[in-house]
């Protein structure tokens, strides 16, 4: 018997939605969610890629140019997971694959989000230390990291447990 598609706890899926339409309904919603994600990082990359053109990169410490090619790895690697899901569609398209379309874009947006949340790092690391300093910078962004980790992840997989654990008593 095929897994139920996962949906919000918020929401209480209707009892005359098919599965079928539960997964093309997650799938749109989905979409939608890294619609928001793919602007953002679509702005921070190309912005990425005028700074090294510019006429002070030159004047960049070996750490500076290191932070900076990271940052610009990991908003294309994040461009390309949170786009994936749409060449997958398009692959499967008629398929009878949209529950793995969902299940893997799922997979891929969480990583893609990984990759915008460094390139997001990155790219503070390095406005802050031009500003301030290295240690300014590491401090900020170590705290920057920490609050995405806080409220991106460990607030949302909070309440997954303890909905779970309500659930088990």
């Amino acid at each position: 018997m095929p897994e139920t598609p996962p949906s919000p706890e918020s929401e209480v899926p209707s009892q005359h939605e098919s599965d079928a339409d539960q997964w093309k309904r997650n799938f749109a919603e989905l979409l939608q969610e890294l619609r928001v994600v793919q602007t953002g990082n679509q702005i921070l990359f190309a912005f990425l890629l005028t700074v090294a053109f510019s006429a002070r990169f030159v004047e960049t410490t070996a750490l500076q140019r290191y932070v900076y090619v990271g940052t610009l790895v990991a908003a294309t690697a994040g461009t390309a997971m949170i786009i994936a899901p749409v060449s997958h569609h398009r692959l499967l398209f008629r398929q009878g694959a949209k529950e793995q379309v969902v299940r893997m874009a799922s997979r891929l947006a969480m990583y893609g989000l990984v990759c915008v949340m460094l390139a997001l790092s990155g790219a503070l690391f390095l406005a802050v230390d031009i500003v301030m300093g290295n240690t300014w910078a590491s401090v900020i962004t170590a705290g920057t990291i920490l609050f995405h980790l806080i409220v991106w992840y460990v607030m949302p997989l909070h309440r997954k447990w303890r909905a779970r654990l309500s659930e088990s008593t």
